[in-house]
């Protein structure tokens, strides 16, 4: 209980109900597996999420329950074997944090080199495809929907 609380009640009055309840800094940070929830902030440990499969290779997908924020943030290890897709209704960015050193990303008809620290936007419609290996961070907005995910 903070120290302003504890004045309210010893004068023996009610404390204000709109005053803030601030955590007290000793206690132990509060955390939910695999995110951690404090106020004006969302915290994720993308080692700690599952691996799921998608077109690309294997994403680890993060704040698609956070109802303040409009997207999601995968970190996706691209295999060598992505498959061309594209998105209805998704715009994504793909931001490169490894590649090997032949690593391509199939945008419509054209086929661009790509390197770490090489961001792409992908618009809705776009028909894409990274080509060998390489570690992305993608932002999807609206939010991640594998629904959303279109073949040829």
């Amino acid at each position: 209980m903070g120290p302003l609380v504890q004045y309210f009640q010893l004068a023996r009055m009610q404390p204000l109900p709109l005053l803030p309840t601030l955590p007290d800094p000793s206690d132990p940070p509060r955390s939910m597996s695999p995110s951690a929830v404090q106020p004006g902030y969302e915290l994720v440990d993308f080692a700690q999420l599952p691996g799921v499969a998608c077109p690309c290779g294997t994403a680890r997908r993060a704040f698609a329950d956070v109802q303040d924020w409009p997207g999601t943030i995968h970190v996706t290890e691209i295999s060598e074997d992505a498959k061309l897709h594209y998105h209805k209704q998704l715009t994504e960015t793909y931001y490169f944090l490894e590649c090997d050193a032949d690593a391509q990303m199939q945008l419509g008809d054209e086929i661009l080199d790509v390197h770490p620290g090489m961001c792409v936007l992908i618009r809705p419609g776009t028909r894409h495809r990274a080509i060998g290996k390489m570690k992305v961070l993608i932002v999807v907005l609206p939010k991640f929907d594998s629904q959303d995910e279109w073949f040829d």
